[in-house]
């Protein structure tokens, strides 16, 4: 089965095998368009019907095809940018253009609760962001995922879907979506929609041409018959080339979004544990009269994004987006007969996740959620569950938000609520500290959150410590619904707590430096690393800042700390990064670092993940602070890591 990082490898070879020939595609569409000017050309200057090459030489002029050769590049790469820039904002901005309504977290009814808890427990299993959830009013049953990475990720669900699927038919569902975060196949997706975008403007320019002849008075009846006869031919010959352009960028996009659809699916049974799920979901499809289409006239545009076909072409051996539906169940399930199932609603809407006993949740909780006593090999073996995690994570975030006090749980899907759980973990223990951040919030914090912080203060301090990750992750969608002047101030009072004892310590830094980084991506104030690294040896100084402040951060005496460090850099065979001093190491610096190790290629982060997690358990035991720091360092390069498990 291939791994988190590899599907992830494998979708930037996507991407460049998709834009290399969409660009091969662009260079015939110029090739073909100066063709289609020289021939109107030969036509105005001598009255010739271009009917060999011979002809077409008479009025070839190397400027003339330099300048449009420019001309069609900058007509598709100004309509892909301008519609890749209107999805800027995420997976919000697909999700609206197909008509979705975004679910209140707090919300109390069955069916929203149904599928909020089942993306909660994704998201807490896999290590990930809890995604904004936004249903669409459509019978039939489909989803998708989209956003440009898992800060500003959503998920979309189509109320049939909710409807007629089982809770393990949807947790199939949705872990195909989940999946799909997890490969980069969403900016692909993005990238996709912008590229046949600026192809098919070719047309609508072709299109507004022709319709520009009812507006062509010259003066002489002759030229105005050569204006209306040139207009009407670039015109036809643009709206053809637009759409031939259009043609081929489907069929690319078709082949390339198939073999994601076999990944996402198998990643999918490797998630849950469960191929029945899945493939149940696949037979309702079929069974069901209106299949997956969706009706919103938007959907023929991010028909590559969905869970199944949500749009019907008449020539689907070429575009069908997806492989065919009885392919992929016997795929699933090699024993199927073909028949598909007739589905009826779900008679089992819940509004809580399943309960689980007092001493579930005490023991797995506190000591096995939270990794205490976690050995070296058990930190190694989480390695391999980044992007996949299976069903016992799923039980464990189960149990995780069973056990999570109700009362913080509610407050984690209201904006002030969850502003204001925010700010209580940031509460200091010194007494004289704490007061100067009261007085700060007081000033300066919406009265409101101020009020929510004074209530929620003691319940926080006295979880804090084994909830915090939990907590943060499950408040994203509430602080993502943030305006941009209330996520302004929100962040200054964040930076303006921890300064308070003029230092920010670790735990403040997991705090600020996680949710930070995926908020600013979320309001498009951060821009996306673009991978450019292919080895350690390029980013040796931030690695050798990485792996230092790990190991002085788990280990207080020096001789402890260089041991830890050379337990890391040994297993990955990394041994000419040198341990830099105490002195050298800060958190700031520690940011920088982090930025720029962002941008190495996919396989590269594993191997620096790994070092991390040998150099935390070189004691053969993990620490609540040190799975913190493990999780926040592989969140912050967009590889979740899910809650370790003790066996």
């Amino acid at each position: 089965m291939i791994n988190f990082f590899e599907a992830q490898a494998s979708a930037r070879r996507s991407t460049f095998l998709l834009v290399a020939l969409l660009c091969v595609a662009v260079v015939v569409l110029v090739v073909i368009t100066n063709l289609l000017v020289l021939v109107v050309i030969a036509y105005v200057q001598s009255a010739i019907i271009v009917t060999s090459m011979e002809d077409l030489m008479t009025v070839f002029d190397w400027p003339l095809f330099v300048m449009i050769s420019i001309a069609v590049s900058l007509i598709v790469a100004t309509g892909s940018y301008y519609k890749i820039s209107l999805l800027s904002s995420g997976g919000s901005a697909v999700a609206e253009s197909l008509g979705g309504r975004i679910i209140p977290q707090g919300s109390v009814d069955p069916m929203h609760r149904k599928i909020l808890n089942v993306v909660e427990e994704m998201a807490i299993a896999s290590g990930s962001p809890v995604p904004s959830v936004y249903l669409l009013d459509e019978g039939s049953i489909n989803a998708f995922a989209a956003g440009w990475s898992p800060g500003n990720a959503v998920i979309g669900v189509t109320r049939g879907a909710v409807s007629y699927l089982s809770r393990d038919e949807l947790q199939g569902v949705i872990a195909h979506e989940f999946s799909h975060i997890f490969n980069g196949d969403m900016r692909l997706n993005i990238r996709l929609t912008g590229l046949l975008h600026g192809i098919l403007l070719l047309g609508t320019i072709g299109y507004y041409l022709m319709r520009s002849v009812h507006y062509v008075r010259p003066s002489r009846g002759k030229e105005r018959d050569n204006a209306v006869a040139v207009a009407f031919v670039l015109g036809l010959g643009l709206i053809l080339i637009g759409y031939i352009g259009t043609f081929f960028g489907q069929c690319i996009k078709a082949i390339v979004s198939r073999q994601r659809e076999y990944l996402a699916d198998a990643s999918a049974v490797q998630f849950t544990r469960n191929r029945d799920g899945i493939s149940g979901a696949l037979k309702k499809i079929g069974g069901l009269h209106i299949g997956a289409r969706l009706l919103s006239p938007s959907a023929p545009e991010y028909s590559h994004a969905y869970f199944a076909p949500g749009v019907r072409s008449a020539l689907s051996f070429l575009f069908a987006t997806h492989p065919p539906l009885k392919q992929r169940i016997r795929r699933l399930d090699p024993a199927w007969r073909g028949e598909y199932v007739m589905p009826l609603p779900d008679q089992s809407l819940e509004s809580r996740a399943p309960a689980v006993s007092a001493a579930q949740q005490q023991a797995k909780t506190t000591a096995t959620a939270m990794g205490v006593g976690v050995a070296v090999t058990e930190a190694l073996q989480v390695m391999n569950k980044i992007g996949q995690p299976g069903q016992q994570e799923i039980n464990l975030a189960r149990e995780i938000l069973a056990q999570l006090p109700q009362a913080l749980k509610l407050e984690t899907q209201d904006p002030y609520g969850a502003r204001a759980l925010i700010y209580c973990l940031l509460l200091h223990k010194d007494a004289s500290d704490q007061q100067q951040q009261w007085q700060l919030l007081h000033t300066r914090a919406d009265p409101g959150v101020y009020e929510k912080t004074q209530q929620l203060s003691d319940v926080v301090a006295e979880h804090r410590t084994v909830y915090r990750l939990p907590l943060i992750e499950l408040c994203f969608p509430a602080l993502r619904a943030l305006s941009l002047p209330q996520y302004h101030l929100f962040k200054d009072n964040l930076l303006a707590l921890m300064a308070v004892d003029k230092k920010i310590d670790l735990g403040e830094w997991v705090i600020q430096r996680l949710l930070i980084q995926q908020l600013d991506e979320a309001h498009g104030l951060r821009k996306l690393p673009v991978a450019k690294y292919t080895h350690i040896g390029a980013v040796k100084r931030e690695a050798e800042m990485f792996f230092s402040l790990v190991a002085y951060a788990e280990h207080k005496e020096d001789v402890d700390a260089a041991a830890a460090f050379r337990a890391g850099i040994t297993a990955i065979g990394t041994t000419a990064l040198k341990m830099l001093p105490r002195q050298a190491i800060s958190l700031k610096a520690l940011d920088v670092a982090l930025d720029r190790l962002a941008q190495v290629k996919p396989l590269i982060k594993p191997r620096l993940l790994t070092a991390v997690a040998a150099c935390i358990a070189v004691d053969d035991k993990i620490t609540p602070a040190g799975e913190e720091l493990l999780r926040t360092l592989s969140s912050c390069l967009d590889s979740p890591v899910p809650p370790i498990l003790k066996n």
